[in-house]
């Protein structure tokens, strides 16, 4: 199965979270039945679902374990067409990811510990209003 070609557009039409495919250095990999699992939030993996996510993934600075997972999701290859977005050339170890890739840590914890305040906060407004 992971010998099938895709097209930009045939991976497009697999775009939400129970049909969820991405492109990551020209390789199509199924993310449908990670999206739950992603440390990392669904939110990450719709943010990019149907498209090219190489920078995005690498920005973050994935582990070998990570790679590990995403290697089991393949599905195939992307046959790249006239007229396709171009592939954004990613060069490890430049300056340019270096500061993004610390940037988007950064706000994604940022965003947890936010929805993990917020849901505290939920939490204790629900058992006060109840015992009223």
């Amino acid at each position: 199965m992971a010998d099938k070609e895709f097209t930009y557009s045939d991976v497009s039409a697999h775009s939400t979270k129970k049909d969820l495919y991405l492109v990551i250095h020209d390789k199509v990999y199924n993310t449908s039945s990670f999206v739950d699992e992603h440390p990392g939030g669904e939110e990450v993996l719709l943010d990019v679902g149907g498209q090219d996510a190489t920078e995005a993934f690498e920005d973050v600075g994935h582990s070998d374990e990570a790679r590990e997972i995403l290697d089991g999701l393949l599905v195939g290859t992307l046959k790249r067409q006239e007229g396709d977005p171009k592939p954004k050339s990613y060069e490890p170890g430049s300056t340019a990811s270096a500061d993004s890739s610390g940037l988007g840590v950064g706000v994604y914890a940022l965003i947890l510990i936010g929805g993990a305040l917020a849901y505290g906060a939920y939490q204790y407004l629900q058992t006060k209003q109840e015992s009223t």
